[in-house]
């Protein structure tokens, strides 16, 4: 379903069903080419049953029909947006999904791109799968349960957290009393919800490994194949590279056979000539496409993965992407907003998301929880970092040495390297925040995760948050183990003293000296003022003093404020307060700007540019533009690939002048290029506008100069030389 017609009303949305219906249904009697999806996000019903039993099956009634009281929604859905945050407990969906006939021999399952938090699924009555974790995605088989006809699909979702569920009871923060984790849970079905048909086989998923030598690429996907059938098979995989500019790079097959029921992981390999590489603010994507066909050359499916061809290393201390060290930085954002909670639809994400590119936003962790797709594509296109977390947040000891929490854990990573894995915003992954890292049981856990995470992807860092170190900056066994140590900073506010920074950094530079640094998070909470226009002035202050002090360590990789927006909390940061928004944002909930956005904006401008003039006598007729890069070793430093000049000049009677627009050669930090351009000369004031734009035209940075000529018989004339704007003849 198009996310319009999700809000068109009810007449439309019920014409849209019956159309899409008569369509499902001549698919289904023609027959499938190969695999396909049918959106089941419209046409649900919900109602909540608070201190239910986590594990009590369903009333009987409620297999046959929904309850008194039950209201119509669709998904993704989070019933705490409307109900409050204390609306915990079982949350019910149910909807009716008609079946044409002749489905006999195809497989039919569900997926469900998360539902929070424990998710049960029957059909037609009868119990069809169940899955814990409320930010990854999950497939239910219900091939055998599907009829012709009238189906009922229910579905239950427990939104309770506990002392080993990820979320959890926040433990370490039992002394304050309150253990709830700091955002506000959402329970619900809330992402995407489909239906599967298939025949023959299936492409589960696609796990591509790179290496660069020299002037090509050697790309090796593992593809993992499902046999659905009754019967044994001879595939014929092929894989396609698909370049940037939507040309076929390269092809390759295999054959493989694969036991009734059974399963494969095939490697094909492909070899690219010339690749053009993904960059920091410039995210050139190969899509790489794999089909999978039978012994009479039928299509049974097809899967395209987004890759980006680059090089990232740490090497002394410092982060290098292609060879090139770059120091970056970026603010996260929260799963969250006044209309649609976590529930988020595409269209929110994709403006967050370039919010946070106009933000100049290269590195982000993102947040707490595995991410939705849309949030990597989006940080795919735009050259954009990410270290994605599963939300181990605040916990114990204790909880780490659980057993029944690691095997969660590493089942939650799994499923979130499974479903982004290829993406190449992804830096590494994150294994916890602000955990007991300090003790045998942290260091047990986060070696355990390490391996973990090794043995499904062995080419990315592996770190975690960690706020104990901002306060003693001593030396400890699990932060040794990770790739590169990632140290929540609030200087200023919970971490001390804002001028403690610098002797901070000092410290941890002796206690890690063969540690890349990343402030994971630093910024300026709300509760710290008196109220929130008091507090932005204090954020805007804070942000501007400590990224100086982590500018001027070296090995400070990057930098990730938080955060983008207000987000809910269930205590708002303390025990005692009310539940709602948290003022922690460069924008509030409403993604309203403060002045702190614009303080940020300009702080972490990579490029600039100035102007000189071009004059026909008195009279401007041009202009040179000098466009310079960061300096070497700055925060943020990194290379502009990719970027145009776009100009645009006009007179005093607002006519238009000129305008143009012209792409630049890659700028290295702490290197300029220049531009130059004209038009006939004009005896008036001239407003010239320059933008340096990114490869995929945000804005990032410019200036606007304007020329305001000199009149006879003014006090002014004839001009002083030294008043004369810069002259390029």
């Amino acid at each position: 379903m198009t996310e319009i017609a999700k809000y068109l009303p009810s007449p439309l949305r019920a014409l849209r069903r019956a159309v899409a219906l008569a369509f499902f249904c001549l698919w289904c009697a023609a027959g499938p080419a190969m695999a396909e999806r049918v959106d089941l996000d419209d046409g649900w019903s919900f109602w909540l049953a608070k201190n239910a039993p986590a594990e009590a099956p369903p009333a009987a009634a409620w297999l046959m029909t929904d309850p008194a009281g039950a209201e119509a929604v669709a998904v993704p859905h989070s019933w705490n947006l409307t109900r409050g945050a204390e609306a915990d407990g079982v949350g019910w969906y149910a909807r009716t999904l008609i079946m044409p006939d002749g489905l006999a021999g195809r497989h039919l399952e569900m997926h469900f791109g998360a539902v929070f938090y424990r998710a049960r699924v029957w059909v037609n009555g009868v119990a069809a799968g169940a899955h814990e974790g409320g930010h990854t995605a999950f497939d239910v088989d219900v091939t055998r349960l599907l009829k012709p006809g009238a189906n009922r699909i229910l579905v239950a979702a427990d939104d309770r957290p506990g002392f080993a569920t990820i979320p959890g009871y926040a433990m370490r923060l039992a002394g304050s009393g309150n253990v709830w984790y700091d955002w506000w849970r959402n329970g619900g079905i809330t992402r995407d919800v489909s239906l599967r048909i298939a025949e023959g086989g299936l492409i589960r998923r696609q796990h591509v490994r790179q290496a660069l030598i020299a002037d090509s690429a050697r790309l090796n996907t593992a593809v993992a194949i499902e046999n659905i059938d009754d019967r044994a098979h001879a595939y014929r995989l092929t894989a396609i590279a698909i370049d940037p500019d939507g040309g076929e790079a390269a092809r390759s097959e295999t054959k493989v056979t694969v036991a009734a029921a059974g399963a494969a992981q095939p490697v094909v390999t492909l070899a690219i000539a010339k690749p053009q590489l993904w960059n920091i603010g410039a995210g050139k994507l190969y899509r790489i496409a794999v089909e999978l066909r039978d012994e009479t050359d039928r299509l049974l499916d097809r899967r395209e993965d987004s890759i980006g061809l680059r090089t990232i290393a740490i090497r002394d201390r410092r982060l290098y992407v292609n060879g090139v060290a770059v120091r970056l930085t970026g603010v996260t954002r929260h799963q969250d907003s006044p209309w649609e909670g976590a529930a988020e639809t595409r269209g929110t994400i994709l403006h967050d998301m370039r919010d946070l590119a106009a933000l100049h936003v290269t590195l982000t962790r993102p947040v707490h929880y595995p991410q939705p797709q849309a949030v990597f594509d989006a940080a795919d296109r735009v050259g954009m970092l990410l270290i994605p977390e599963i939300p181990i947040w605040q916990m114990k000891a204790a909880q780490l040495g659980d057993p029944r929490l690691l095997a969660l854990a590493k089942a939650m990573m799994g499923e979130m390297i499974a479903e982004s894995g290829n993406h190449p915003s992804v830096l590494g992954w994150s294994v916890m925040n602000e955990g007991d890292a300090a003790s045998p049981e942290g260091l047990a856990f986060v070696r355990a995760m390490k391996a973990h995470i090794r043995s499904l992807d062995p080419d990315r860092f592996v770190t975690f948050a960690d706020s104990d170190i901002a306060i003693r900056p001593v030396r400890v066994p699990a932060l040794a183990e990770a790739d590169f140590v990632m140290a929540n900073a609030y200087f200023g506010t919970w971490s001390g003293a804002a001028n403690r920074v610098e002797p901070w950094l000092d410290a941890f530079g002796k206690s890690y000296p063969d540690k890349m640094l990343v402030i994971s998070e630093f910024g300026w909470p709300g509760p710290f003022s008196a109220d929130s226009a008091s507090a932005d002035a204090a954020r805007t202050a804070n942000l501007q003093e400590q990224l100086a002090a982590f500018a001027s360590r070296p090995f400070v990789g990057g930098a990730i404020f938080w955060s983008y927006q207000d987000y809910r909390s269930n205590k708002n940061l303390f025990a005692g307060q009310a539940d709602g928004l948290v003022d922690h944002g460069l924008v509030d909930g409403d993604r309203q700007r403060r002045p702190s956005y614009f303080a940020w904006e300009r702080a972490t401008r990579a490029v600039s540019a100035s102007v000189g003039w071009t004059m026909a006598g008195d009279t401007p007729s041009g202009f040179t533009a000098t466009v310079a890069g960061g300096a070497a070793g700055a925060l943020p430093s990194y290379p502009l690939v990719g970027h145009r000049l776009h100009w645009r000049a006009i007179g005093g009677d607002r006519v238009l002048l000129g305008e143009g627009e012209q792409s630049l050669a890659t700028i290295a930090p702490g290197t300029t290029a220049s531009f130059t351009a004209g038009w006939s000369a004009r005896a008036t004031p001239v407003t010239l506008t320059i933008d340096i734009l990114t490869a995929d035209g945000t804005r990032a940075g410019g200036v606007v100069e304007t020329f305001r000529p000199f009149k006879a018989g003014s006090a002014a004339y004839p001009p002083d030389p030294a008043q004369l704007p810069k002259v390029s003849q």
